[in-house]
């Protein structure tokens, strides 16, 4: 099954173009034969992640949302509190599966990531590191596999249908 994924790059500084982490990705979405839908590029702010998010959300056409970029310790670095304030479930395991592959790579540097996933309207959101490593492990170790319908014992792809029951 082809997941429909949107993708926000989270940056003040780079452009589509310059935009290494967003460009791997991008990349790793065609080779898995996913759907990139929709792609953007906005500041650090968070009124200006969560519209984007909150139009993302609503369209029928987009089943996950990738962003990269805002989740580490600085000042300017809001996109998990962008993702709070519109979330209506977190999804804990991810950030702590994400920063135990992070051990292996970056060691216990991997403390300052602040890497996280919500459902939000029936949508999976998921907020990765600007760097290039973080986003490449983060594809390759977890998403990969778990937007893939046939990733056993469970995976993503087959909760679409009860996402938003009540």
């Amino acid at each position: 099954m082809r997941v429909n994924i949107a993708l926000l790059t989270v940056t003040d500084t780079r452009t589509l173009k310059t935009d290494k982490s967003g460009n791997i990705l991008v990349k790793k979405i065609g080779i898995a034969k996913h759907n990139l839908v929709d792609r953007k590029i906005c500041k650090d702010s968070k009124k200006e992640i969560k519209k984007i998010l909150k139009d993302w959300i609503k369209k029928k056409k987009i089943d996950a949302i990738i962003t990269t970029g805002g989740t580490g310790l600085t000042g300017r670095d809001i996109t998990p509190e962008a993702l709070e304030e519109i979330a209506d479930k977190h999804i804990p395991g991810f950030g702590e599966v994400f920063r135990t592959i992070s051990l292996k790579t970056v060691g216990t540097s991997s403390i300052q990531s602040r890497a996280c996933a919500v459902l939000a309207n029936g949508k999976y959101i998921f907020a990765l590191p600007g760097s290039s490593g973080g986003v490449t492990d983060a594809w390759d170790k977890i998403l990969i596999h778990q937007l893939d319908i046939n990733h056993k014992p469970c995976n993503f792809v087959e909760l679409f249908p009860r996402l938003k029951e009540k």
